[in-house]
């Protein structure tokens, strides 16, 4: 058996040291120590994923996996959020929509049309607000021949209001159109009361304010004046709007408001559809006097509902004119008496609507019949008719301040209607004033100073105005200054004025039977309205305003009357 012991199997079956252990396995123990990257780690567990599931490396890969989950989440989950921000800016960046604003600049219009100079300056001053304080008896009224308005039919299908809420909102508007609004600013009437032959002063504007508080006194809760509501609400507001008050005025501005709010809460319609005003007089005056004092509104507001009512009856009134190019009462197309004193109020709503901006279909047409009729029916024998075919009366005035409103002062029959009423003089007496030719006997004399004053001042303060015309105005304007701030009937009772202080109230009494419709109301604010003459209107200039109404070059659809300035004040 000794001899069959092989020493080499013996020594190759012998344990191996520690040492000898330690070196043979180093390289695996010092890769189980190794501290192994994130990359490393996840490139050997996709390499144990593919081995076989019953294989150790497999096994050890499952639970690295289970290991890793938490930072590739952390990876993973912002990377795609990144990822579709990106996808959705894309997307939504190919559907934005640029859209353009132009925006004007008010300079730049002002220099493009202002090109009717100022009245010259003077050295500006606040007048006092009571001057004078005089108190007139109220004369005697004969009213038996008044004849009480008869209300016009109403049928109301259809609404024609425009939506209630906020009917008129406390807006000033930027722009000031001036030949339709003047200068109605106070540094503006500061300087135009002044003093000076062509101009007013203290008394004036003190009575002025006087008929304003008495108008804010006398308002009633619904915001018209009695007794004849639309009518008179139409005079009142032109007295305000004159005077610079709108909406956002702070002695006059809820007066005002609630005023344009009672005439445009009280349009209708009447039996044939057509828009009118609820309490209108028999023959639509009033219909035509709110429509004016709409259009100004909207003219110096800018208020959209205001808007929406004063379009609806300025296409009523430009459908209903007469084959002839007039207008007779209650709107009747089919007539062709061609009232002189009813087209007064037309044109006059026109004129304010067109320079407000607003175009009723066929307005341009209008008024070039209107101006064909005024010199072919409704002048004769150096004046304007009461109605086509008459002989020349106190309506000589109210045709002559149509044409020159429309732009046409320097045709022959605005120089003979200056000449007719040449020596006219304001009067409150029917019996004395306004000679040759009117006014007619038992008619209102305020009803024609109202238009007199107005023509009077446009030819005596226009550019180029002769010396006639310039004396003529300042006749007239001295003896209206003279006459009208004493007229005015002081009452004892006073209201807050815009500092809380007591203001004192006045009023002209009517003494006619024309004024007796409309009452003290209507008196008053025909009174008011000429000694604001001075700033309501600035003199006409542009002679061509409604000859060259259109363009044949642009289809005619550019208004050429080119006569508005604008006043920007923001």
């Amino acid at each position: 058996m000794a001899e069959d012991f092989n020493e080499e199997e013996i020594a190759e079956e012998a344990p191996l040291s520690a040492e000898e252990l330690f070196e043979l396995h180093k390289e695996e123990i010092n890769a189980a120590f190794e501290e192994k990257g994130f990359f490393r780690r996840m490139k050997d567990m996709f390499a144990g994923l593919s081995k076989p599931r019953s294989s150790p490396e497999y096994k050890l890969a499952r639970i690295e996996l289970q290991r890793l989950v938490a930072p590739l989440a952390a990876i993973l989950l912002p990377t795609l959020g990144v990822g579709i921000l990106i996808v959705v800016t894309a997307v939504t960046g190919q559907n934005k929509q640029t859209i353009q604003v132009d925006i004007a600049s008010a300079q730049d219009e002002v220099q493009e049309l202002q090109d009717e100079p100022e009245p010259e300056e003077v050295e500006e001053q606040t007048p006092p607000e009571e001057p004078v304080e005089i108190t007139v008896d109220a004369p005697n009224v004969n009213v038996n021949d008044v004849v009480t308005p008869q209300a016009t039919p109403q049928n109301e299908p259809v609404s024609v209001k425009p939506a209630s809420q906020d009917t008129v909102a406390l807006i000033k508007s930027p722009v000031t159109m001036k030949s339709m609004t003047g200068s109605r600013t106070p540094g503006s009437i500061g300087r135009m009361t002044a003093g000076g032959a062509s101009y007013g002063d203290a008394q004036t504007e003190g009575a002025v304010l006087k008929a304003l508080r008495w108008l804010k006194k006398t308002q009633l809760p619904n915001g018209s004046w009695k007794p004849s509501p639309i009518s008179n609400t139409g005079f009142a507001i032109l007295a305000y709007l004159a005077h610079g008050e709108t909406p956002a005025s702070k002695e006059f501005g809820p007066t005002v408001e609630k005023a344009l709010q009672f005439l445009i809460e009280s349009i209708t319609l009447n039996k044939d559809g057509e828009p009118t005003f609820k309490g209108t007089d028999g023959n639509e005056y009033a219909t035509l006097i709110a429509t004016y004092a709409l259009c100004e509104a909207y003219g110096m507001t800018r208020n959209p509902n205001t808007k929406i009512v004063a379009m609806q009856t300025l296409q009523r009134i430009v459908n209903n004119q007469s084959p002839t190019g007039g207008w007779d009462y209650k709107m009747n197309k089919k007539s062709t008496r061609d009232d002189m004193s009813y087209a007064g109020w037309a044109l006059q709503a026109l004129k304010a609507g067109k320079m407000a901006g607003m175009h009723p279909n066929g307005l341009e047409e209008c008024i070039k019949k209107a101006i064909k009729c005024l010199k072919t029916r409704n002048f004769k024998g150096g004046g304007f008719n009461y109605t086509a075919g008459g002989a020349p009366t106190g309506l000589t005035a109210t045709g002559c301040l149509a044409m020159q409103l429309l732009g046409y002062m320097n045709d022959q029959e605005v120089k003979s209607s200056l000449d007719f009423m040449r020596e006219w003089k304001p009067a409150f007496d029917a019996k004395g004033g306004a000679k040759p030719g009117g006014p007619l006997p038992g008619s209102s004399p305020q009803y024609y100073c109202y238009y007199a004053a107005q023509c009077k001042y446009q030819a005596g303060m226009c550019q180029g105005a002769t010396p006639a015309n310039v004396k003529t105005w300042q006749d007239w304007n001295t003896a209206m200054k003279a006459l009208y701030p004493p007229k005015i009937i002081t009452l004892p009772e006073t209201i807050p004025g815009p500092d809380g202080k007591p203001r004192k109230i006045g009023y002209w009494k009517a003494v006619d039977s024309l004024g007796a419709g409309g009452g003290d109301t209507m008196s008053t604010c025909l009174c008011a309205l000429q000694l604001m003459v001075y700033y309501r209107y600035l003199p006409t200039t542009q002679t061509k305003a409604a000859k060259a109404i259109t363009d044949p070059d642009d289809g005619g659809k550019k208004d050429k009357s080119n006569d508005i300035d604008v006043d920007v004040d923001i």
